[in-house]
């Protein structure tokens, strides 16, 4: 009798979201939700691309950003591409977004590596300051005082330097790192392999989802950083394409070169800053659908984990 009356009153488990079906009311809430939430990304996005491939007569038309498509021409892209100033920044966000990724990758796995192994050469010491960076920043003035000391203004390092390693990030790795068993790592030095052969040939093939999304994190934030730049670079052939974009396209300023000399059928201003635009996302646009699948099994888990 007792033992009925538990399983009688035992309430039932909970379904996960995805085996729980919800009623026709919820079903609609739950699709116009999705809907407004697409139509809020997406959206701009679309007027973005259509206003930067239309015709000076259809923007015009339209007193703005374009909203219905009227005949497509690529004469904004034609026009940045044949101007010295955007496409140079093209090559240089990019040349620093690879150079600037591999470097803070690379020192970032070294270091998180380094502080994952209790008993390393200044252990301590060295995971303190790591966790002292998520207090304090020592101030612009500081670091730009340190980085016109070391002669690095108009240089493109001044570019990846300063910010070449994040804490988060290396407290992210490091907590992944803690996470492989130490029985693999102990058989491997039993066999003989030091500690950098440890990590190229067991920690990182076993942690290629982590540094896959933390290589994208420092990649988005080269290509989208336009702050330094502007406090280190005085020369603007050098500036990246994100200071041209804050400098053109926010507020409005001319470019330092043959762009404000359009002349006649050229596109107008307006497409020309959408085609900026559209030029700036396309990386992160593409990179994010790689990395995705990554995101849960490398920066979730290892954050909750540590």
């Amino acid at each position: 009798m007792t033992t009925l009356t538990t399983l009688t009153s035992r309430k039932p488990s909970r379904l996960a979201p995805w085996e729980e079906r919800p009623s026709p009311i919820g079903q609609l809430g739950k699709g116009t939700l999705i809907t407004l939430i697409l139509v809020a990304v997406l959206g701009p996005l679309y007027t973005i691309v259509l206003t930067s491939l239309s015709s000076s007569a259809t923007v015009t038309r339209a007193g703005g950003l374009v909203l219905v498509p009227d005949g497509i021409t690529f004469e904004a892209y034609r026009q940045i591409f044949s101007d010295t100033v955007v496409s140079r920044a093209v090559l240089v966000s990019t040349g620093v977004t690879v150079v600037g990724t591999l470097i803070s990758a690379g020192v970032s796995v070294l270091g998180a590596y380094s502080l994952s192994r209790p008993g390393s050469f200044l252990h301590r010491p060295l995971l303190f300051s790591v966790l002292l960076m998520f207090v304090f920043f020592p101030g612009i003035i500081p670091v730009y005082l340190m980085v016109s000391g070391l002669g690095l203004k108009d240089s493109y390092w001044s570019l990846i330097l300063p910010t070449a390693v994040s804490a988060f990030n290396v407290v992210v790795l490091r907590s992944f790192f803690m996470n492989i068993p130490q029985e693999i790592l102990d058989s491997a030095r039993i066999d003989g392999a030091g500690e950098f052969r440890i990590l190229v040939r067991i920690v990182l093939p076993m942690s290629k989802a982590v540094t896959a999304v933390v290589a994208m994190f420092y990649a988005v934030g080269y290509w989208n950083a336009w702050f330094n730049a502007m406090l280190y670079m005085d020369d603007t052939r050098k500036w990246p394409l994100a200071l041209i974009l804050r400098q053109y396209v926010v507020d409005s300023n001319p470019l330092p070169a043959a762009t404000a000399g359009v002349t006649g059928d050229a596109p107008p201003t307006l497409a020309i800053k959408m085609a900026i635009v559209v030029i700036a996302v396309i990386p992160a646009l593409i990179m994010y659908p790689l990395v995705q699948r990554h995101f849960t099994k490398g920066v979730i888990v290892g954050a909750v984990k540590g």
